[in-house]
């Protein structure tokens, strides 16, 4: 692949990209001088056979599903992979989020930059998965290359609340919920980069967890940026978001996210119930100006009261930063997800563990091709991200990941004085879905308004799980707990004491 040496124009157009101001003889001599390499290193890297992961169940068949078979929209292609005979999730049948890869089933990240492309090898929570006797039943659809909490930016169209089809199954693991909550799978895959299960949790009336960073390995999924990269469970029931965690969590030895991971007996918390334990309301994920609905606030209120009944103690707790989370995470995700999701053609650079670089090659050249195509909330990022980093050189994003310590120790801190933290997950009901002639200021406000609570803890990286907890206008109402970095388990143990105590009834379909 690699191509004849650069012209003397193209090595002066490149140095002047870096403020190099080259006489003609020094382009010419410096264009000798990369043939040299390219010719001898960069063609024997082409010759060499990169290791790829095994695929180790085989697959064959599947199909996209028309209308008549995809009401809510949620399915992007459906198919049968099923693993061993037994396992903790024998019996299970799940969907795949679409940013994940499953070997010989295409993937689109809700993108049209990426249609077509059909990866080679199985993530490794798909071998996980299948290892423990699980079926995937198929991909969910997604947003438009995740950057969306609303589910009306995939170019495959809308992805319909079930509970109400006019309005959001909130994003970006939009499909995931929506196939959940109606019962078409048991459990999915869902991402969380700012949110991404815990909003179409919310909004769909499932459980969805986002684990402690780099709990869950995330080989083979596009990510969004390294720092803020989550994947992990949604399902109709405490149980099986535990029993999916158990399957997926653990180090691989391949993600750059994961560092002395800490996997807990998940299943084992479940039945322990909160006598005992201290539950901490946090008053600014309260009445946020502009967006909280007030009869989301008395719900969730509501809600916390109840693990007094069951023994816990429940008290107020004010973190004053909470509220900045959102800066922090908006000066950390649209500068990272520029370089990363959109200049680095997905993958970037200076990390060590696989790269699938078939997706790198197709993405990239998608995303040249067919620019003008991205979502109006991709190009907003990339417009931004692009104009920050020139114009301040990085200062904002280091600033961000400096002060995303400050926001962890916050956490921490009020972590020390209480087991779990409680909030609304998101300050208002599912909001109705922009029409496809909508102004680019409706569709970017609701892909990204509803993240001020959920945003945070993707930087803070502590586990936060969507806990349905009442319905209001016929419509779901999540809580979110957060609990300690690598303990999923007092979280699980809250939420499970929570569903069994019957305080919540889902709207009938």
């Amino acid at each position: 692949m690699v191509s004849t040496k650069p012209s003397v124009g193209q090595v002066e157009e490149i140095g002047g990209r870096f403020g190099l101001h080259l006489e003609r003889e020094d382009a010419a001599s410096f264009a000798a001088l990369m043939e040299a390499t390219l010719s001898t290193s960069y063609r024997r890297l082409d010759e060499l056979a990169e290791p790829v992961p095994r695929v180790k169940y085989p697959r064959s068949g599947g199909y996209r599903p028309d209308p008549a078979e995809n009401p809510l929209g949620a399915w992007y292609y459906r198919c049968s992979i099923k693993g061993v005979g037994s396992g903790l999730l024998y019996g299970k049948r799940l969907a795949i989020k679409d940013n994940v890869c499953v070997a010989g089933v295409p993937m689109m990240n809700g993108s049209a930059t990426l249609e077509g492309y059909v990866p080679e090898f199985d993530a490794t929570i798909v071998t996980r998965i299948l290892d423990a006797g699980g079926e995937i039943a198929g991909k969910a659809v997604c947003e438009h290359l995740c950057f969306s909490g609303g589910s009306h930016t995939s170019d495959t169209g809308p992805v319909r609340n079930p509970h109400d089809h006019a309005r959001s199954a909130g994003g970006s693991s939009s499909g995931s919920a929506a196939l959940v909550a109606a019962g078409e799978v048991d459990m999915a895959i869902g991402g969380d980069q700012g949110g991404s299960i815990r909003i179409p949790s919310c909004w769909c009336g499932t459980y969805g967890l986002k684990p402690t960073y780099g709990l869950v390995p995330y080989t083979g999924i596009f990510p969004i940026e390294l720092t803020l990269d989550h994947t992990g469970p949604i399902a109709a029931s405490v149980h099986d978001v535990a029993l999916l965690l158990a399957v997926v969590a653990g180090e691989d030895g391949l993600d750059p996210r994961q560092r002395n991971v800490r996997v807990g007996d998940y299943l084992g918390a479940l039945e322990r119930g909160v006598e005992g334990l201290r539950v901490g309301v946090v008053e600014e994920g309260f009445g946020l100006p502009g967006l909280s609905e007030e009869d989301v606030d008395e719900t969730v209120r509501s809600a916390a009261q109840r693990f007094s009944e069951l023994g816990a103690e429940v008290r107020r707790i004010s973190i004053p930063m909470h509220r900045d989370g959102i800066h922090v995470w908006n000066g950390i995700a649209i500068e990272g997800a520029t370089e990363l999701m959109v200049k680095g053609n997905a993958l970037g650079t200076n990390w060590s563990g696989h790269y699938p670089t078939s997706l790198l090659e197709v993405y990239g050249r998608g995303r040249r091709l067919l620019a003008d195509e991205l979502s109006e909330t991709v190009k907003l990022t990339m417009l931004l991200g692009e104009y920050v980093r020139e114009r301040y050189g990085g200062r904002y994003y280091a600033r961000a990941q400096n002060l995303a310590r400050r926001l962890r120790a916050a956490y921490d801190a009020a972590l020390g004085e209480v087991d779990l933290l409680l909030m609304p997950t998101l300050p208002m009901k599912a909001t109705e879905i922009p029409a496809p002639d909508a102004p680019r200021e409706e569709i970017i406000a609701r892909g990204l308004e509803m993240i001020p609570n959920t945003a945070p803890f993707d930087v803070s990286w502590h586990p936060a799980m969507n806990v349905p907890c009442g319905v209001s206008e016929g419509l779901p109402v999540g809580m979110m707990l957060v609990g300690r970095r690598w303990d999923e388990e007092t979280v699980l143990r809250a939420a499970r004491a929570f569903e069994k105590s019957g305080a919540y009834t889902p709207p009938s379909l």
